[in-house]
């Protein structure tokens, strides 16, 4: 991938000083890093977030709330985009936040999906930050959010179509063994039309995926493709992981099932990193509509 794309702010925009502090223990696996963008009142509207950090000698001082932060609970150091300049998209900042910060704390939230991560509210009560922890240049933060979130829709596509199949093995496998009317499942005529179709989606959404792979390697950034190709593999998952829990049966319904686990976090895929309705905008936007 392209450096644009393929690097998070802190590698790409923080300073060598907390490069050389943080990323040595992220890229090792010893410490875990989280994103922290999407606010109580609302999460696409990236350009109109609340929190605030107001900069007091060498230090910044913030108050604010972020909702449904991915690794919430658990990691050590959080991204977090900030208002420190007037309205929009220009007085945006990002600030690295470690864990255990004064005023920074965390309540858990539960989830439909995704329980292998957790998720979390943030809150900040003039939470006290050294202005050495700026990521990048003050109130240019929201360039750095959206170079991000390219590398991000990219990756959340790729894990969809791999999501969708699975589903399409597992329902291959189900229906080779599960028998109704004394023939197989796939015996029958609309058992093997199902898995037509699911097949077709997966291999449409998959050589879209390899073509923006090999665009975004030559150094371009082909935003709404990138937009239509998340819209694209989430509906693939979607599709597919309805129509492998109606190939189960009532085994589809269970927990323990892959298809199960996997029908649960469609609707996850297809809100975080950009709601579909947000992509389909974004992309006629670029597409000059």
């Amino acid at each position: 991938m392209s450096h644009t794309i393929g690097a998070p702010p802190i590698a790409r925009l923080g300073s060598k000083a907390l490069k050389d502090r943080v990323l040595p223990g992220i890229l090792s696996g010893e410490k875990i890093s989280a994103l922290a963008v999407t606010e109580p009142e609302g999460g696409s509207d990236v350009a109109s977030i609340r929190t605030r950090a107001e900069r007091i000698g060498d230090t910044y001082v913030v108050n604010g709330a972020k909702m449904f932060i991915t690794s919430g609970m658990r990691a050590d150091y959080y991204t977090v985009a900030v208002r420190t300049g007037g309205a929009g998209a220009p007085g945006i900042s990002l600030l690295l936040i470690e864990k255990g910060a004064p005023g920074f704390t965390q309540t858990p939230l539960k989830k439909m999906g995704w329980w292998a991560s957790d998720t979390a509210a943030l809150h900040f009560d003039d939470c006290r930050v050294p202005a050495g922890s700026l990521i990048g240049a003050e109130n240019s933060g929201f360039s750095g959010i959206m170079f991000n979130f390219n590398r991000e829709r990219i990756g959340m596509a790729a894990a969809a179509n791999a999501f969708s199949a699975v589903c399409l093995d597992e329902a291959i496998a189900w229906a080779r063994e599960r028998r109704v009317f004394g023939s197989r499942l796939i015996d029958q005529q609309v058992i093997r039309h199902k898995l037509v179709d699911m097949a077709m989606r997966i291999n449409a959404t998959q050589a879209y995926l390899e073509a923006l792979a090999w665009r975004v390697g030559q150094g371009e950034s082909p935003i709404a493709d990138i937009a239509m190709l998340k819209n694209q593999a989430t509906r693939t998952m979607a599709f597919c992981a309805s129509e492998a829990v109606q190939i189960h049966g009532g085994m589809g319904f269970m927990r323990g099932t892959k298809v199960e686990r996997i029908y649960r976090e469609v609707k996850v895929n297809a809100i975080g990193g950009g709601a579909e309705e947000i992509m389909k905008e974004l992309a006629a936007r670029q597409m000059g509509f």
